[in-house]
């Protein structure tokens, strides 16, 4: 074991998928990556992302809200980086990037293609949870899933006709892991 630097402690236990999200209103939308969310409630479903106070996403969703979780796959990697890299304030990532996105089912929130999953979100305020620690719950009211993926309520384990499809986690510096194998546990007797 070797120290870790406790401004990368975080990274430890923060390797779930990455998800970028999208938010939209007055005719504005934008998509931007982030690396940490989460469930934190199952009925009704409720989730929490980090979006910085200096993000355009953050203004959208405030005044919107509304936000979506969009879960990319591996070959989404290097649009992944290049959303969370690049600011949407002063052009529209969709059409700089030729992005096609899908209103939302219940929201009309943009749903980008190639993802392999969607949960647009309507925002519970919390305004300290939002000012003090950028964290932003929301109660999914939408989610879909691409059944090659994700079947049953669960994610499939990984094979060569999936393998494309599997969630991006962030690592750090623009690297991504991805899941190369599946473990099946049993319970110890």
């Amino acid at each position: 074991m070797q120290p870790v630097e406790l401004r990368h402690a975080s990274r430890l236990i923060n390797h779930g998928p990455t998800v970028l999200v999208g938010s939209a209103h007055g005719g504005r939308r934008n998509l931007m990556a982030a690396a940490w969310s989460m469930p934190v409630e199952f009925t009704p479903p409720r989730v929490v992302v980090v979006i910085d106070k200096s993000t355009f996403t953050r203004r959208l969703v405030l005044d919107s809200g509304h936000f979506v979780l969009s879960v990319p796959g591996r070959l989404q990697a290097d649009l992944v980086y290049t959303l969370g890299s690049e600011s949407g304030l002063e052009a529209d990532k969709f059409e700089r990037f030729g992005l096609q996105a899908d209103a939302g089912p219940v929201l009309g929130l943009p749903l980008l293609r190639g993802c392999v999953a969607h949960m647009e979100c309507r925002l519970i305020e919390e305004p300290h949870a939002q000012a003090a620690y950028d964290c932003f719950f929301g109660e999914v009211v939408s989610a879909q899933a691409d059944e090659r993926i994700f079947s049953g309520g669960h994610w499939l384990a990984p094979t060569e006709a999936n393998a494309d499809l599997h969630t991006l986690h962030h690592l750090g510096a623009g690297l991504f892991g991805i899941a190369a194998q599946a473990v099946q546990a049993r319970k110890l007797a």
